[in-house]
């Protein structure tokens, strides 16, 4: 190559932000009734249209937070870490959950919280697919949504930092759930798309498909609660995040 030439530019993504305020959705509307903020830590597939949402509240009560949840026929919580300010929670969610719809289009979610009823997606858009028409199809499919901002980016940010907590999990799990999940890694079950379901993969091990799910659910827990346990009381890093931003 001389000096005269470059490098091809890397493709870049389009981010978009979205507002949104209806209380018919749980995170918006649990922050709604209690005054508190929601930040979105993490988004796993669970399989057949529904997933699980991880969701760090901070300044509510736990117990509050589960009975506003359990209003909603769409989600299914489970408190995983309680602290003074909040706690860490999962939802079962299915399709119709604002970030799990945009997730379905190609859209990549990166933060997603409420604040006292007023909730914000932001997700980044891969060059592969058609901005205008996801942003077309998410504010059709939610009305009263806000397109708030829309701006082109060089680059992919990750949705969370990285951190050395292996051991940390090591002492969590135990052989068998380590020795699924890493199955699990190499056979590409957690590629999007997926190389392989979970029936593929239980059969591989010799499980039945249940079994398997029982073992990743529980790793997967224990993944989630590792890594955004708080050495003292205080918000998430997502939370931070978007305090400071």
């Amino acid at each position: 190559m001389t000096v005269n030439e470059r490098r091809p530019a890397p493709e870049g993504v389009t981010r978009v932000e979205f507002g949104i305020s209806n209380p018919k959705y749980p995170f918006v509307g649990a922050s709604a009734g209690e005054n508190c903020q929601l930040y979105l830590e993490e988004i796993l597939p669970r399989g057949e249209g529904s997933y699980a949402e991880f969701f760090a509240v901070v300044g509510a009560d736990p117990d509050r937070i589960v009975d506003l949840a359990d209003e909603h026929a769409s989600a299914e919580p489970t408190l995983l870490n309680e602290y003074d300010s909040g706690g860490l929670f999962e939802f079962h969610v299915a399709d119709e959950c604002p970030a799990v719809f945009l997730s379905e289009l190609g859209a990549l979610p990166r933060r997603v919280y409420s604040d006292e009823g007023e909730g914000h997606i932001s997700v980044e858009i891969p060059p592969a697919e058609d901005a205008c028409e996801i942003v077309d199809a998410f504010l059709d499919a939610h009305p009263g949504a806000e397109l708030e901002r829309k701006s082109d980016q060089p680059y992919v940010t990750p949705m969370f930092s990285h951190r050395k907590f292996r051991n940390a999990l090591e002492d969590r799990l135990t052989a068998r759930q380590e020795e699924v999940l890493a199955a699990a890694h190499e056979s590409g079950y957690y590629d999007w798309p997926r190389e392989i379901t979970a029936e593929e993969l239980a059969d591989r091990q010799g499980i039945s498909t249940s079994t398997l799910l029982k073992h990743l659910r529980a790793v997967e827990r224990k993944f989630i609660a590792a890594f955004f346990e708080r050495p003292a009381d205080g918000p998430s890093r997502t939370a931070a995040a978007a305090e400071s931003s």
